[in-house]
C-alpha cells in the first residue's frame, strides 16, 4: 500500500420520522460528532418563532423571494405546509458536496420522496447525482409516541390525536427507506445512527473511482 487514500463519493443522508420520534435530537447529536457533515437548513416563508435565528434555525424568506427561487430551480424539494412554503435550497448543498462534505437533511416523508426522485432523475453531470442514504426513525410503539407527545405539554389533546393520525400515515412509508432506527433508548438509537453513517462511508459502491493501492 502506498498510502494513497481511496476516493469516496460524498453522501446525502436523509432522516425522516413522525413528530415525537426524536429525529431532531438524533440529527443534533450527529452534527456535534461529525464535524464534516453539512446540515442542510430548510427555507420557509413562515414568520420566525421565539428564539429562532435566520440562517441557523431556518432561512426565513418572503413568499415572493421563495417563489422566485423556486421558479429558477433553486430548491431540491419544496412543499406547502399549513399555508407556508418550505424547501431545501440547492446551492448550500452543492457547495458542501464540492467542499468534500457529506450532507444531512432532516425531512418529512414527502420531502424525502422528493429528494429521492430528484437524485434518481438527475443527469450524470448534476452535482447532486451522488449516493443517497435515507433513514426512518420510529418510536417503539404508538402508545410510546402518544405518551411523548402528551409529556411535551405543548399541544391540546385534539392536536395530539391529529399528530397521531399523521404519524400512522407517515410510518406506512417505512419500506421506502434504506434503514429503520427504532428510538426506544436514545443512546442506543444514536449508536445505530452513527453506525449507519460509518458503514455507508466505507461501502465499495460509494467509490468515485477505482482504487489501485
Amino acid at each position: 500500500m502506498n498510502g494513497i487514500k481511496p476516493c469516496w463519493s460524498n453522501i446525502i443522508f436523509v432522516v425522516s420520522a413522525p413528530s415525537g420520534a426524536g429525529k431532531t435530537t438524533l440529527c443534533d447529536k450527529l452534527q456535534k460528532e461529525f464535524k464534516d457533515i453539512h446540515y442542510a437548513i430548510t427555507a420557509t416563508t413562515r414568520a420566525p418563532r421565539g428564539g429562532e435565528i435566520d440562517g441557523k434555525s431556518y432561512y426565513f424568506m418572503s413568499r415572493e423571494g421563495f417563489e422566485k427561487r423556486l421558479a429558477e430551480g433553486g430548491f431540491i424539494e419544496s412543499a406547502v405546509v399549513h399555508g407556508n412554503l418550505y424547501g431545501s435550497p440547492k446551492a448550500p448543498v452543492v457547495a458542501a458536496l464540492a467542499d468534500g462534505c457529506d450532507v444531512l437533511m432532516n425531512l418529512d416523508v414527502q420531502g424525502a420522496a422528493a429528494v429521492r426522485n430528484y437524485i434518481r432523475n438527475a443527469p450524470a453531470d448534476d452535482p447532486l447525482k451522488c449516493p443517497l442514504v435515507d433513514i426512518f426513525v420510529v418510536p417503539p410503539s404508538a402508545e410510546v409516541l402518544r405518551n411523548r407527545l402528551v409529556a411535551r405539554g405543548t399541544d391540546a389533546l385534539e392536536v395530539i390525536e391529529k399528530r397521531m393520525r399523521q404519524a400512522r400515515e407517515e410510518i406506512s412509508h417505512w419500506k421506502e427507506y434504506k434503514y429503520m432506527v427504532v428510538n426506544d433508548d436514545l443512546a442506543e438509537a444514536y449508536d445505530n445512527m452513527r453506525a449507519i453513517i460509518l458503514a455507508e462511508r466505507h461501502r465499495i459502491d460509494n467509490r468515485r473511482e477505482d482504487y489501485h493501492g
